[in-house]
């Protein structure tokens, strides 16, 4: 018999399949990471990452007002300080980069929210994310008296005027040291954004030029994932639920999408995913080669994150995606 049901019928016009189309991506999802350095007038784009750069604070405000243009309601801030050390005193400084970013973004732009990457490696001059043993060149970071840095980091990031507080070394109780660190200052109101399942990933390379934060020795395989776990990750997000976090995260994003669903199956909390350094440096690459079509290969994989579940990506391609959107009503 001729067939009853003819699923083609809403995939005939643009327009129709714009109608039904049950994934949406909006630059409401969108969180801009930039690279704040010291200096002025300074902008050196990252040779692994086309199109990204290590900025000066006053070009860090310029981007952030054409971030904000765009409708993208969100950057996340990382800092390269002039010195390193083993205090990771460029992190928790007042005088930090990263806090001096911060409030220079806020009263240029006061309406972009502001979230702060709240880790260490990019400030010791170990490159791990925390204290480790003295002569102990495995990087096991001392977990207990990392908190304390953790802590101190994320007050100062507040008082800088931050409105996201995103810690990411996968510390054991970095959740509730932080919450207490906050709550005791008086920034009760300002919510944790935890990278709750942050793996031990290859995909991070570009990223360790862009930060300057490569392990002198070592790896970080002692406290972030195994990718072979999954259930693993389940058991994390829980704990940083019971602790306190008001969003998660998955860190990398582009092969843990099984992930993603997993997290968001398990919350109802907002799940962020970070598409990573080496997922756009592939893509970039494909791309200036003639490889890829750049557009429908990025649009397509941010539709696959929201699909999977992600409520919020944050990806190096947003200000591309933001002047996309706003062209194109046929993504495919």
């Amino acid at each position: 018999m001729f067939p009853t049901h003819r699923p083609r019928r809403l995939r005939s016009h643009p327009q129709l399949r714009r109608m039904v189309r049950e994934t949406v991506v909006s630059t409401n999802d969108l969180i801009y990471p930039l690279f704040a350095v010291p200096g002025e007038g300074v902008a050196e784009e990252v040779k692994s990452m086309p199109g990204v750069y290590q900025l000066s604070i006053d070009k860090i405000v310029e981007e952030a007002k054409e971030v904000y243009d765009l409708g993208i309601p969100s950057i996340i801030l990382f800092g390269i300080p002039d010195t390193k050390d083993t205090e990771a005193t460029g992190a928790w400084h007042d005088c930090g980069i990263v806090q001096k970013a911060t409030t220079a973004v806020k009263e240029a732009v006061p309406d972009l929210i502001v979230t702060v990457d709240t880790c260490l490696c990019e400030y010791t001059d170990h490159g791990h994310c925390g204290y480790l043993e003295v002569g102990d060149l495995s990087g096991r970071v001392l977990n207990d008296p990392t908190l304390e840095l953790l802590k101190k980091t994320a007050v100062s990031q507040a008082q800088a005027g931050a409105d996201i507080i995103a810690p990411s070394g996968m510390m054991d109780g970095f959740v509730t040291a932080i919450r207490e660190g906050l709550d005791a200052a008086g920034f009760t109101n300002i919510p944790i954004m935890s990278y709750a399942a942050k793996y031990a990933s290859a995909y991070y390379g570009p990223f360790r030029d862009a930060a300057d934060s490569a392990p002198q020795f070592g790896d970080r395989r002692t406290y972030q994932m195994d990718p072979s776990n999954s259930r693993e990750a389940l058991k994390e997000i829980a704990l940083d639920i019971d602790e306190g976090a008001d969003m998660l995260m998955v860190k990398p994003a582009l092969a843990y999408m099984d992930i993603i669903r997993q997290v968001k199956d398990a919350t109802d909390l907002p799940v962020a995913a970070y598409n990573v350094s080496g997922e756009y440096s592939m893509v970039k690459a494909a791309a200036l080669n003639g490889w890829i079509d750049e557009q429908k290969v990025v649009l397509e994989t941010m539709t696959s994150f929201k699909r999977s579940g992600a409520d919020l990506i944050l990806t190096y391609h947003a200000k591309d995606v933001a002047r996309w959107l706003d062209k194109v009503n046929t993504i495919f």
